[in-house]
Formats: structure tokens, C-alpha cells, sequence
């Protein structure tokens, strides 16, 4: 699986965890929810405003690792305190992989990271309940699934 696979995936998700396992390597877990009250083939249709129970963690599922060998920055907001921009450009939807972004300029003003160095880079976006995740990053994460016990 690659990120360009997770960018269509139409689910909500959940920060797991997030820890860094060694300097620069950032390790984020995802579980995947099912929405109570909800057929399994609606779970895609259904919005977060609609009245139906709750959305939980989808224990049947395998959580989702992404690590993110290299990374130049990354950062953690609160879902509740996020709004939408006109400005951002990106592709995918849980999972996103920005060409405009604020939180690219945010890189460039910030750091001294450029396409010399360490390379040309992305923003990867992960849009999770209650957590939205930017990373930036010159390679994509590795991604693998963790079955549970």
C-alpha cells in the first residue's frame, strides 16, 4: 500500500498515536471507524452532521503505521479549531498531499529547508477525528498495517 492508495480512502480516522522512534523519523498510528447505525456499504456516504450513533474505532480492522523516515516539520492541530482555506490546493480526502498549502509557505518562511536542501518536498496532510496532521516531508511515508491481537 502507498500513500497515493490512502488518498482515496473515504472513511473517517482516528489518531492512535504519535511518537518519534528515533531523530527526525515520525511514527503516526490511524485506526479506521465504523459508524453505528450504519450498513457497512453506506459508512462512505454518511456525514459527520447526520444523526446516527456513534463512530467508533473499527476493531476488526488493522491499524494503519505510517512512518516518515525524514521529516522536515510537522505539526498538530485541533480538529475544532481548523477551518477551510480557498487558498490550499491538494489531492485526496482522510488523506491529502498538498501543492499549495499555508503550512508550505509556514516551511519555507520557517525553515531553511529548500529544494537544494534537503530536496524538493511535500505536504502531507492527515485528516483525522479531532486531529488534523501536516507533515513535510522529501519522501512519502512508509505505510503498513498492524493487525490487532
Amino acid at each position: 500500500m502507498n500513500y497515493s492508495e490512502l488518498m482515496n480512502y473515504q472513511g473517517y480516522l482516528y489518531l492512535n498515536s504519535i511518537s518519534e522512534s528515533s531523530d527526525s523519523t515520525l511514527v503516526l498510528e490511524l485506526d479506521r471507524t465504523i459508524i453505528k447505525g450504519v450498513k457497512e456499504n453506506e459508512q462512505t456516504e454518511v456525514s459527520q452532521s447526520d444523526s446516527y450513533g456513534s463512530i467508533d474505532v473499527d476493531e476488526s480492522l488493522p491499524i494503519i503505521r505510517l512512518v516518515f523516515d525524514w521529516y522536515i516539520a510537522y505539526s498538530i492541530r485541533n480538529e475544532a479549531y481548523t477551518v477551510g482555506d480557498q487558498y490550499e490546493v491538494y489531492d485526496g480526502k482522510a488523506f491529502c498531499i498538498y501543492s499549495k498549502s499555508r503550512y508550505l509557505d509556514f516551511i519555507n518562511v520557517s525553515t531553511i529547508a529548500s529544494d537544494f536542501h534537503p530536496g524538493p518536498f511535500k505536504h502531507y496532510g492527515i485528516n483525522a477525528l479531532n486531529h488534523i496532521i501536516d507533515v513535510g516531508s522529501t519522501e512519502p511515508p512508509t505505510i503498513s498495517l498492524i493487525h490487532r491481537i
